[in-house]
């Protein structure tokens, strides 16, 4: 969980580079997001963007905001729809809470600290999550393989270690966490790579650390996921903040910015 405030009346791009959990944005100010994505483009006070393929633009000005990552496992129950629904897309938060999201934006601006806006933050998820849809657990496992293994888990094994058929695991798990399992451990291997880049070490490196077959499989997969490459990604500000989802790891609540 992270606060930005991006001051100033002058608009900024971001780009968002995929990452292996749902993400939404709520903004507190009286300010609005423009998204461009390969969805299309939308204006909003909040957004969700779920598990891509693709980066995504955000052009902001003089906005206040916090930043959720949220675990697939989680964002099932939070968002009461499967996560299938949102693949590749950007929506406005505003479309699955309805009112809720107004309401929740103006606590946020009343709020005096950032401490104060990630406990409002816990209060709105932590009912929703025990309220809502469960993942079954040997979707949930096998996520949490693909995610230990940083990719490296072999994707072919995890149906028959929860017993159950490759047919059924896939239907699941694509229904519920919203990629196959063989594009979520593509997924957590890229982002092991990029974050390891982004910690100051050498393409060729990363690329070895995240168990690509060598240096060109990893260009290919940081252009195919960001359409740049690796040294033009690693400096995108967005990944330096919150590399770890909201539960999975226990919450990571960072500065504004």
């Amino acid at each position: 969980m992270a606060g930005f405030r991006i001051p100033g009346d002058t608009p900024i791009e971001l780009r968002a580079i995929p990452h292996p959990a749902i993400t939404i944005a709520v903004e507190f100010g009286d300010r609005l997001f423009d998204v461009d994505s390969t969805a299309g483009r939308m204006r909003s006070g909040s957004l969700v963007a779920g598990l891509a393929f693709s980066t995504f633009r955000v052009r902001a000005e003089g906005v206040e905001c916090v930043q959720i990552r949220l675990s697939p496992l989680a964002a099932h129950s939070v968002l009461g729809l499967p996560l299938k629904e949102l693949r590749g897309s950007v929506i406005a938060l505003d479309d699955l809470w309805g009112r809720d999201t107004l309401r929740l934006r103006e606590r946020l601006h009343d709020a005096r600290t950032w401490t104060e806006r990630f406990a409002l933050i816990d209060t709105e998820l932590i009912p929703r999550i025990r309220a809502g849809r469960t993942v079954d657990p040997e979707v949930a496992w096998a996520w949490r393989q693909i995610l230990a293994s940083n990719g490296r888990a072999r994707v072919e094994d995890l149906a028959s270690r929860t017993g159950w058929s490759r047919q059924r695991m896939w239907s699941r798990f694509d229904t519920q966490i919203g990629l196959t399992p063989k594009r979520a451990a593509m997924l957590a291997r890229f982002d092991h790579a990029i974050h390891r880049l982004v910690h100051g070490h050498a393409p060729a490196r990363a690329a070895a650390d995240a168990g690509y077959a060598d240096q060109s499989h990893f260009h290919h997969d940081v252009r195919a996921f960001t359409g740049t490459t690796p040294t033009a990604a690693a400096d995108e500000p967005w990944l330096v903040v919150d590399d770890r989802a909201w539960p999975a790891h226990g919450r990571a609540t960072q500065p504004a910015r």
